[in-house]
């Protein structure tokens, strides 16, 4: 069986990301599905391992990711030795952490670029401790687009069958509404298509585009965005073959695509739409992926947790999940070669 190699990126050394991935990896089963190597800094996740108490879980330092052994218990690290634990201070960002946190993306995405890694999954990191560190990004999603030089790039999140794409993320409401134009609509639908198909193995997926306004506008009553944009966007994407229907209310069509099973994604217009449903539904068990990239990249919905920092109690279901999601992604991805080779 083709297990893929994830490249786990350590996150804010400051949050609790090195100790959400030590207990992810403490579980039985990972190995399974994977095989993990965690780029970052070796002495810190030393410390989270006795945070943890994870006495039984074997550090493997390698230099290169092919090095990394497949043996439970083991965490496989890629040692970047840039933070100085002697200053690490937790549940607080600061341009130390920012900047390592920053360089192990840079690392994780020139490995999976190079194809030397199948997918990443990264853990929190803190957007203040970027900025502090010089890296003028809103977060993960805007820095591993212009690594990658992606211009049409979407937020999807994922907890079980729900998956929920964003028109607009990280932007005042009062920007978002004005963003809601029909050209930028279209791409997220035909983006969220397209990663449905190649990415999760979706033949023919099934897409709800939600409204904007209360009712969807209720005929133009409430708003007209759905009928001089949104609804524009879905018949042109009709025309093109994706089979996308809506605008529908935004106060049911979430519970019609989890509950009723009616759909295989759901694009929400604005960040608070779409994360609210998915927070909802799975707090700790969300998983945002980055669609559009040339690599497949996946992160926990969750942020640093600093309130919880050092001390090992935060909890690990989403990062599991993160690991495993890229993981299934790769392997589709891999299948799909393979076919297209026969």
């Amino acid at each position: 069986m083709f297990k893929p190699l994830i490249a786990v990126t350590m996150g804010d050394a400051a949050g609790s990301g090195p100790e959400i991935i030590v207990k992810v990896l403490q579980k039985r089963g990972v190995q399974e599905f994977c095989k993990p190597i965690i780029i970052g800094d070796v002495k810190v996740f030393k410390k989270a391992i006795k945070i943890i108490g994870a006495q039984n879980m074997n550090v493997n330092v390698v230099e290169r990711v092919e090095d990394a052994v497949d043996e439970s218990n083991t965490m496989n690290i890629l040692d970047l030795g840039n933070v100085d634990v002697e200053k690490l201070v937790y549940g607080k960002p600061s341009t130390m952490t920012g900047k390592a946190a920053a360089e192990c993306i840079i690392k994780a995405v020139e490995l999976a670029v190079s194809g030397r890694v199948h997918a990443i999954a990264t853990a929190p990191i803190s957007k203040e401790g970027l900025h502090m560190a010089g890296y003028p990004y809103l977060g993960h999603t805007e820095f591993l687009a212009d690594l990658t030089r992606t211009k049409n790039y979407v937020m999807m999140l994922v907890v079980g069958n729900l998956r929920v794409s964003h028109v607009t993320t990280h932007v005042p409401l009062r920007k978002a509404i004005e963003l809601i134009r029909k050209d930028r609509i279209l791409k997220v639908i035909k983006l969220t298509y397209n990663a449905l198909v190649n990415w999760f193995n979706i033949s023919n997926p099934r897409l709800a585009v939600a409204g904007l306004n209360p009712h969807a506008g209720e005929g133009g009553l409430l708003g007209d965005e759905e009928i001089k944009e949104i609804r524009l966007a879905i018949e042109e994407a009709k025309s093109k073959g994706i089979e996308a229907s809506g605008p529908y209310p935004p106060d049911s069509i979430f519970y019609r695509a989890y509950y009723g099973k009616e759909f295989d994604a759901v694009v929400a217009m604005y960040h608070d739409q779409g994360h609210i449903a998915v927070k909802m539904v799975g707090f700790m068990e969300g998983v945002n992926v980055t669609l559009g990239l040339p690599i497949i990249r996946t992160s926990p919905d969750h942020g640093t947790a600093w309130d919880k920092a050092g001390k090992g109690t935060t909890d690990e279901t989403s990062m599991y999940n993160a690991i495993k999601l890229a993981a299934i992604l790769a392997q589709n991805k891999y299948r799909q070669a393979r076919s297209n080779i026969r």
